[in-house]
């Protein structure tokens, strides 16, 4: 689990940094980052690897996601992914945001699929 120095500062343990995921991911096999953004804001920019659940097919889709699995969940600069984390956390689930989204993602210089690819901010 992350400690509390890898979490945005000012906010609640649910909020991870860009940099704390791209660590977990690559540490903890038993992690999951989801994706619920668009389609299209998908396709112009995301990070390989993630899962893709639009945030409203969310709930009806959430059997999809192992509730023994760590859930990053990430949008474009942080908002929808704060309510899914919300939402799962309250439903038991070990789940998190990556504040500031694949925005910030990008700003902090990790990989963005396809290569070359800039998210647009909202």
């Amino acid at each position: 689990m992350a400690s509390e120095t890898d979490a945005v500062p000012g906010a609640q343990a649910l909020e991870l940094t860009p940099t704390a995921v791209a660590q977990l991911l690559e540490s903890e096999p038993a992690t999951l980052l989801v994706d619920v953004r668009e389609a299209h804001e998908r396709t112009q920019a995301h990070i390989a690897g993630s899962t893709h659940i639009p945030l409203g097919e969310l709930s009806g889709r959430s059997a999809e996601l192992p509730s023994e699995t760590r859930l990053i969940f990430y949008c474009q600069v942080g908002v929808r992914s704060l309510l899914a984390a919300e939402a799962f956390r309250a439903s038991g689930y070990d789940a998190y945001t990556m504040g500031g989204g694949i925005v910030r993602w990008a700003r902090e210089g990790l990989p963005v699929a396809p290569d070359g690819a800039t998210p647009l901010p909202d």
